[in-house]
């Protein structure tokens, strides 16, 4: 397994005991149902990273641990926006999401992504929206080809 490459301004104030560095989460949900994807960012204010507008609002994600839901992180975004419900009440199915970090100096470099993530479970009330964030299980569509020594002859 590779290290991850981080830009120099992050190694730094990754390292540094203090620095006015500051690390935005950036998370993206999108659908073929929705006019235009959502995005938010942990900020008090918006953020314009590789040409879309993330628009800021207070949220957390709870990595994947041993507990009941193992492989599984939780989204949890502040209902502030209403539109965030509506959007997902107009699905049909999970809809994806792509997470991104970046530096508040350098919102153009990714410094960690995550996609190819569905949401599931969400549930919303006046004051939150949740769900659950999965990568989506391959073993759901079994492989129908046999392996045969004609079909694939580098196995065998």
């Amino acid at each position: 397994m590779t290290g991850r490459v981080l830009s120099a301004p992050a190694t730094a104030a990754i390292a540094a005991e203090e620095t006015d560095e500051v690390f935005l989460v950036l998370v993206g949900i999108d659908h073929v149902d929705l006019v235009q994807p959502i995005r938010v960012v942990n900020n008090v204010e918006p953020v314009d990273s590789g040409g879309e507008t993330y628009v800021g609002l207070p949220f957390e994600i709870e990595l994947p641990d041993e507990g009941e839901r193992p492989g599984e992180a939780r989204l949890s975004v502040d209902n502030v926006d209403r539109r965030i419900v509506e959007a997902l009440r107009t699905v049909q199915s999970a809809p994806t999401v792509e997470i991104k970090v970046v530096l508040a100096s350098q919102p153009d470099v990714i410094e960690y992504e995550l996609s190819g993530l569905t949401l599931r479970d969400t549930t919303y009330d006046v004051a939150t929206v949740q769900g659950y964030l999965r990568y989506e299980d391959l073993s759901i569509d079994p492989v129908a080809d046999m392996i045969t020594p004609s079909r694939f002859p580098g196995l065998f």
